[in-house]
Parts: C-alpha cells; sequence; structure tokens
C-alpha cells in the first residue's frame, strides 16, 4: 500500500482580504466618528495602508479591518501590523499578510511532529510548506489534531490529503 500524505501550509485567501478591505472602508466612510477625519484604508503595493488624523483613529481603523477579517475566517497570526507612525498631518499604519512557513518555523513544526508524533510519520520541509507521509491515514489524523493543539504564531492548514 502506497503511504499517505498531506501538506502543512501557510496560505490566505487574497480575495477574502480584498473582501475584509472593502467592507471596512465601506464602514469608515459611514461611521458617524470618522465623518471628516479623512481615515483611509486600502492596498499600497502588497501592503494595506490605514491612515487618519489621529493615532486612536489608525488604531481604530485596524482594529475594524481585523473584526472583518474574522468574520471572513482569515486568522489574524497571518496579518503583521506595524506601528502608526506620523507622517505630515496624518498618522499612517502599514500592515502585510503573511504567507508561507519560514524555514526555521517548518523546522519548529518537523521537530514537533518527529518527538510527539507517532511512529513512522515523516516530515519533509518543501520550500514553503512542509510534507507529512505515514502509512497509516489515522497516524497522519493523529498528527493533524496534534498540530491543531499547539499554539503557533502563525497560521497553518492542512492541504493535499491523500
Amino acid at each position: 500500500m502506497a503511504d499517505s500524505s498531506f501538506d502543512i501550509v501557510s496560505k490566505v485567501e487574497r480575495q477574502e482580504v480584498d473582501n475584509a478591505l472593502n467592507q471596512a472602508a465601506k464602514e469608515i466612510s459611514t461611521r458617524y466618528d470618522f465623518k471628516g477625519t479623512d481615515a483611509s484604508i486600502a492596498w499600497s503595493g502588497e501592503k494595506i495602508l490605514m491612515q487618519a488624523n489621529g493615532e486612536e483613529r489608525v488604531k481604530a481603523i485596524l482594529d475594524i479591518f481585523q473584526s472583518k477579517l474574522i468574520k471572513r475566517g482569515i486568522s489574524l497570526k497571518s496579518l503583521d501590523a506595524g506601528e502608526p507612525q506620523l507622517s505630515g498631518k496624518e498618522y499612517k499604519l502599514f500592515a502585510s499578510i503573511q504567507e508561507g512557513i519560514s524555514q526555521e518555523n517548518a523546522k519548529k513544526v518537523a521537530k514537533i511532529i518527529r518527538d510527539e508524533g507517532p511512529k513512522g510519520v515523516k516530515a519533509q520541509v518543501q520550500g514553503e510548506e512542509l510534507r507529512v507521509t505515514s502509512k497509516s491515514r489515522d497516524d497522519l489524523q493523529a498528527v493533524q489534531a496534534l498540530l491543531k493543539a499547539q499554539d503557533f504564531d502563525f497560521d497553518v492548514q492542512f492541504a493535499n490529503y491523500r
């Protein structure tokens, strides 16, 4: 019997982020506390730019955006927001969406699988993802349960289960 496998990935659906951003922009344009403040949220290249005339307002925009991401099923672990910076008369805050598992994080996950997972399960780093193989599908499901119980500082999903 051939080995069963699945991939551990960290991907974010760009369209869902776009939808959350558009919903946040619509809410900012209609909320009373943002009237006349030139508050906005938009893509700036690969980053998301939030700007307003006060530090608290920029943080409020970030809060609105985070709530929209949660409603769309996107983990906040994939959002990397900086600190508000004063630029002229406005405060700006840049945020980026993290995708892919870094080499050191992949090694951490592989070590957890080796140390705590069932015997006979192999984890192999492949670029920005991790392939887990085993002869038993039950072992693979045990590994998934083990990883779901861990609290990583990055988002993980399971793909290509076969």
